[in-house]
Order: structure tokens, then sequence, then C-alpha cells
């Protein structure tokens, strides 16, 4: 008669433990994939100098959950109707800054981006705006976003606003290439003593 108390053979109880440690470990990685982050290839240069082409980004898809996208937040959204309507452009999601909220009066004039008539101040852009934009209102419940490379980014100053429900997440950390990996945490600077949001 076997005896109850006697172990298995320690050879079983190492295979079921790697298969009790990737099981787990398969069930997180799809789940955060799905649910709280996801690994985004930059295939463009609408971003630059902040983010190159090719780099690769963890996108915090949980973040908006509890906040509000905040101005300056770098954040990854599926493109506008107006995008989707252009057979030229795939459906692929689009990343971008976000400088106007809701409610915000945004207009760019004179090689510079002014919300609720006070000036950004911007370090991290490849250049001054060559363009003229506004004054718009951005609807409730939107958002205006640009890239950072401004005269080479097809952003909302051609198309428009982005609804909230279209955000996918806040890019926040760069861990591809190895050279520049680490937090995206530029933001931009308000001059204007009576800015209300900043």
């Amino acid at each position: 008669m076997p005896n109850r108390n006697e172990r298995p053979p320690r050879y079983e109880l190492v295979w079921s433990d790697t298969l009790k440690f990737a099981g787990m470990s398969l069930f997180l990685a799809l789940g955060i994939r799905t649910f709280a982050a996801g690994a985004y290839f930059i295939p463009s240069g609408s971003m630059k100098p902040t983010i190159q082409i090719d780099d690769r980004l963890i996108v915090n898809k949980l973040s908006y959950d509890f906040v509000n996208p905040q101005r300056g937040d770098i954040v990854v959204f599926n493109p506008p109707d107006a995008v989707l309507k252009e057979e030229k452009v795939n459906s692929d999601p689009f990343i971008k800054r976000v400088i106007g909220l809701p409610g915000d009066k945004v207009e760019v004039k004179n090689g510079h981006v002014y919300v609720n008539d006070c000036l950004l101040q911007e370090s991290y852009i490849a250049a001054k705006p060559d363009y003229a934009y506004g004054p718009v209102r951005i609807p409730i419940d939107s958002y205006l976003m640009l890239g950072d490379n401004r005269n080479n980014s097809y952003d909302g100053h051609y198309w428009g606003f982005i609804p909230r429900d279209r955000i996918i997440g806040k890019a926040i950390y760069r861990f591809w290439p190895l050279d520049r990996m680490g937090q995206l945490t530029q933001r931009p600077i308000y001059v204007c003593s009576q800015f209300r949001h900043g």
C-alpha cells in the first residue's frame, strides 16, 4: 500500500513548478499588454526630436482611467474619422503631444503656440511652427494634439480634435534603443501669470 505522506519525485516537482511559472508569466504578459500597458513602435518622424523613428515605447493604457490627460502628455490614440476616410492613411494608432484641453482656446501665430492667450514655451520641438492656426475653441471631451516636429507632422492643425474615447494611453517610457532609454518627461512652460490650468 503506497505511503500517502510520500512526496513526488523531485523531477516531477520541478516540471510542475516550471509549467505553473510559464503559465502565470504568459497570463500576466497577455493581461498587461491587453489591459494595462502596450509596447509601441514609432514608424514616423512626427515627434522628433523627442521620439525618433524606430523607438520603442511603453504606453500606460490605464493612466486615463483615473485622471484626465494633461497638457504636455505624449499620448497614443486612434485616428479621427477625418483621417480614416482618407484611403492613403491606415488605421494604425497615432502618437502626439496634448496641447489643448477641453474648453481651451488655442492659436498658432508668429512661430509660437498660445493657449488661452498665454505663450507656450516648448524646448522639445524640432523648430518653431511656420504656419498659422486658429484661434480655435476645443470642444468638451476633446483634445488638440500636435507633433513635436511641428512643420512635418500630420496632426491636429490638419484634422482637428481627438475625442477622449479615442485615446489609448500615455507614453511613459522608451525602452529601445538602449542608449536613449528612459522616461518621457519633458513638459511645456506657460508664460502667463493668470494661466488657469497649468
